[in-house]
């Protein structure tokens, strides 16, 4: 949702952290409720599974990272995985392969030319209703198959199958 918030607020949701999702889009302020517990169930999952692979390829795995290209210009994806090198004290300042996974009314799809322009390789959105997975490079969406993991990503009768060389795991 987007709003313009007092700075009195923004200051009180910073103290109380609950500011953890918040995103600025250009300087306007994006207010990301929580996650459910289908969204942080999948999420946790799905991270125990691709952690692991994006560390064997030299990649650094992330949950809920800011992602920025000015101090008033960032996002906040479920996950990230990001080279050694792009880490900062704030977060990231780029990344391979970004993660959102869908919650009702969110603008996942308003995010994906903004990733693109960072330079993000690829965006999996996941929908943790019907556990399908959409992947894009750029903001163009492609085969469900990660080249920045080497795992494909398939949807069989409600679960998240994901595969790759040597290994497999439903969700």
């Amino acid at each position: 949702m987007r709003a313009v918030v007092p700075e009195v607020l923004l200051d009180e949701r910073r103290r109380l952290g609950l500011d953890r999702k918040d995103e600025l889009w250009d300087g306007v302020l994006h207010m990301v409720p929580p996650p459910g517990d289908p969204h942080q169930g999948l999420s946790a999952e799905l991270f125990l599974v691709l952690g692991p692979l994006a560390k064997a390829r030299g990649l650094v795995p992330r949950m809920e990272t800011g992602l920025f290209r000015t101090r008033d210009d960032y996002r906040v994806p479920d996950q990230l995985y990001r080279r050694p090198d792009a880490g900062s004290s704030r977060g990231a300042e780029s990344a391979e392969l970004v993660v959102e996974i869908l919650s009702p009314g969110d603008e996942t799809v308003a995010k994906l030319p903004w990733y693109a322009e960072l330079g993000v390789r690829e965006v999996l959105v996941l929908d943790p209703d019907d556990r399908t997975a959409r992947l894009f490079r750029g903001a163009t969406e492609v085969d469900a198959m990660s080249e920045v993991l080497g795992v494909a990503f398939a949807s069989v009768e409600q679960a998240l199958c994901l595969s790759w060389d040597g290994g497999s795991s439903t969700l």
